[in-house]
Parts: structure tokens; sequence; C-alpha cells
């Protein structure tokens, strides 16, 4: 059975907690999982969660500040180690790459797995379903969006008047047109057009062009919101969105859902449902704060 989720490893920002490990985001979208910015701890934090490197495909560095990429070291390694058989895609910033190579090389092991370097220059396509926005942080940083493409719903009625039926209806879907009883139906006939679901993770960054049109109609936003309101100063100056920022970029930008994550050691545990109401002044939708190994799901689809 396909699953489509989010598990947090991680939901702490530079300098993890007795409660927040660093970065590590876990998407798993049916066939794909992929890793988003594994920080210090993040191998132990998998196992916790019950997930595998042997069900990685795609590892993602936003950039390469040390809270969302020094686990990757540890990471690379294990896929080795596991003896994973499949290629393992490999995006991060392309000016960064002697830091992929270092956290790739850091020390010796007998490296098995296939990974594919992938170093990201521009904004845009990627490969498959995953795009690149560039965000304005200090270093270079990309957020990235994986969107499942368009389809269509199958209409059980509409096949049944039709006469289509067990096989032919796969048939149609793969051709667009069927000829039964000598009637030609069109697939525009027998279903609906289906929206793919849009998945955008938006790490450290101020507001900005890029975080947007990474953000734009996702049903589910993962975003860093280092700061609350009060310290907006601070996240200007160091490159970070707030809450309130986060739940702008999110009603700014049409998602669905948003989840809160990367909070400054600077807070204790138990003001994370601030940084919520703090987002909530701006966003009417859907708010889950972040708290390590928590299973988030994807939105039901439109």
């Amino acid at each position: 059975m396909s699953r489509r989720e989010l598990v947090v490893l991680g939901s702490a920002s530079q300098t993890p907690t007795r409660h927040r490990n660093h970065n590590g985001y876990l998407l798993r979208f049916d066939a794909e999982s992929l890793l988003f910015d594994p920080g210090e701890g993040t191998q132990r934090q998998m196992i916790h969660a019950g997930a595998s490197a042997g069900e990685l495909t795609r590892l993602c560095v936003t950039h390469f500040h040390g809270d969302h990429s020094l686990g990757l070291a540890g990471v690379i390694q294990r896929l080795s180690l596991d003896g994973v058989a499949h290629p393992v895609r490999c995006h991060y910033p392309a000016s960064g790459q002697v830091f992929f190579e270092r956290l790739r090389h850091a020390t010796s092991f007998h490296e098995r797995a296939e990974l594919v370097p992938l170093p990201v220059e521009d904004d845009g396509p990627l490969d498959g379903p995953l795009s690149a926005y560039a965000l304005d942080h200090r270093i270079d940083c990309f957020g990235y969006r994986y969107t499942e493409p368009d389809g269509v719903r199958m209409l059980p009625e509409a096949l049944e008047a039709a006469g289509i039926r067990g096989p032919d209806v796969r048939r149609m879907q793969a051709e667009g047109v069927f000829t039964v009883g000598g009637r030609t139906v069109g697939l525009a006939e027998v279903s609906r057009p289906r929206r793919g679901q849009v998945v955008a993770f938006v790490m450290d960054t101020r507001l900005c062009a890029g975080a947007f049109a990474c953000a734009a109609d996702a049903d589910l936003l993962v975003a860093e919101s280092t700061f609350r309101a009060a310290d907006a100063g601070l996240a200007a100056r160091y490159g970070h969105l707030t809450s309130v920022d986060a739940g702008r970029l999110a009603a700014g930008s049409g998602a669905r859902k948003l989840v809160l994550t990367h909070f400054s050691q600077r807070y204790r545990y138990a003001e994370a449902d601030r940084f919520g109401a703090e987002a909530a002044e701006v966003f009417d939708g859907e708010i889950h704060l972040a708290r390590d190994l928590d299973v988030v799901p994807l939105p039901p689809r439109r």
C-alpha cells in the first residue's frame, strides 16, 4: 500500500536540544522516499522512526550549514553498509560541491552504493517530479518542491453506463478513447480531472519570491520558523523566517497545511504552541507544530 506522509526526524535549528534533534525530514510519497537536510543524529532518528536506508531514493540538501548537512556523511555510509542496490539521487547547491565531496568521503569506508550527484545551479525542474527554487539566506540555499503529475479520476457510474468494464478501463485510460458497441467514448466522458499533490520544503530564508514560488498551492508546506515574531530583527539579520513570516508564506502561496519547524534553541520546548498561535494570526489553514518523530499525513486530495 502506498504511503504519503512526512516523518519529522529532527526539528531543531543551529543547536540541538534535549527534545529536538538537528534537522531531518523524510517524505514518503508512494514509491519514493526523499530525505531532506540530514543533520547530525539522522541515522539514529531513522531507527527510532522505523525508517531504513534501503527505502531512500533521494537525498536533498537545501544548503551546507551544519545543522542541515552534517548527518549526510553517516547516511551515505549507511547506504553502502546496508547494501542498497538502487541508485540514490543526491540534490544540493552546486556552489557547495566541495562540502558534498568532503562529507561523502569524510572517513574511510567501502563505498558500494550508487550515488548519483545532481548539483543544483538554477531555479527550475530537476529530474522527475522535483523542482528547486533559490531562497534568500546567507549562503546559496534552495527550496524543493515535489509535484505529482495531474491525472484523472474515473467515474464508475459513467463507465457502467458506457459499458466499459474490467481491463477495458485501463485501456481507456492509456489510449484516451474506447469503442464499445459501435460507439466511441472519450476519456473526458467517463472521468474528471484529478490535480496532483504538491509538497514544498522551504528552509533557511527570508521571505522572497523563490519561497512563494516553491510553496505555490502546496498541499503540504514544510517551513522553517526559527524565531518568534518579537525577534523579527534577528530573523532578518540571519536570513530566517519568524512564525508570522511562515504564516504569511503559507497564506500568500495558497498552501493548505503548514508544518512549522527549525525552532531556535533560545525558546523553551513548551513555547512551541506560541509559534502556532502567531502563524495563525495570518494563516487560517491547518498548522502542525513539528516535534521529533511526528508522522504527518498529506491532506486528502482537493
